[in-house]
């Protein structure tokens, strides 16, 4: 067996593990069909390194120290700036809507900070570090409209465009059609193409140099979303050009707070 190959077998025994919370090696062994012996010494290398703890009661492997602080690593690389993160609450206050921040990290569309409340709770797949779906959520469109075509073509060819409801585009050539105007309008809607029933806009963020870095978005029912096009529209770009001040020059250009709707 190839190298690559054994690595690809270290870390789909980890995800195996991983994806239940805790497993047997049987369970692994019968997931990924791989022989029981051979899901032992990679359960128990993995252990060794820190990246697994056995539980001798249950018989079960967990996720090891190792992988915490590899996520919190994660996690801090990539956690919005405070000044982003005030700007993205205002946005939730302001609008009565859940609000977002995501941005470009390498070839990937990541998002970095969701605000929300019990009354307005963000759609429950998204999450930070949440890099799925860019053709169905508004703040991916804003991100894919942004790419030169080959890059484009390279993220979609690599990521698939899944079905997610009747509304989702996965067309190339109407998505492509769709990315065309979002380009042009400099705003990006989605009406249950991501989540039956909920409609999501973002806008483009920017850097010092005008290159657009990040997006930031909201999501809200349909039936709310109806008749406050207008109002979403300019409310997302006002905060979309507080979070471009802030990333042009560091300063805190936070709005004034808005009673929550």
């Amino acid at each position: 067996m190839s190298n690559s190959a054994v690595i690809q077998r270290v870390f789909s025994v980890l995800e195996a593990v991983a994806a239940t919370g805790s497993a047997s090696a049987k369970t692994v062994s019968d997931r990924l069909e791989i022989p029981l012996p051979t899901v032992y010494r990679l359960l128990h290398e993995l252990e060794t390194g820190g990246y697994l703890v056995y539980l001798k009661d249950p018989k079960r492997f967990e996720l090891g120290p190792k992988c915490f602080e590899l996520g919190l690593s994660f996690q801090q690389r990539l956690v919005a700036p405070f000044p982003i993160r005030q700007i993205t609450d205002q946005l939730h206050r302001t609008l009565g809507t859940a609000a977002y921040f995501a941005i470009y990290r390498g070839s990937d569309i990541i998002l970095t900070y969701c605000s929300d409340c019990e009354k307005h709770p963000r759609l429950r797949p998204l999450r930070f570090g949440f890099h799925e779906a860019a053709h169905a959520t508004a703040f991916g469109k804003i991100l894919l409209a942004a790419m030169p075509a080959t890059q484009r073509t390279d993220y979609l060819e690599a990521r698939g465009m899944t079905v997610l409801t009747p509304q989702t585009i996965i067309n190339r050539d109407h998505l492509d059609d769709h990315l065309t105007e979002v380009a042009l309008r400099g705003i990006a809607w989605e009406h249950d193409e991501f989540l039956p029933r909920q409609t999501c806009a973002a806008v483009p963020v920017r850097n010092g140099t005008g290159v657009q870095v990040g997006a930031i978005a909201v999501s809200t029912p349909s039936t709310k979303a109806h008749g406050r096009m207008k109002e979403i529209e300019s409310t997302l770009r006002e905060h979309a050009g507080l979070a471009s001040s802030y990333l042009r020059g560091g300063a805190e250009l936070i709005p004034t707070a808005a009673p929550e709707r």
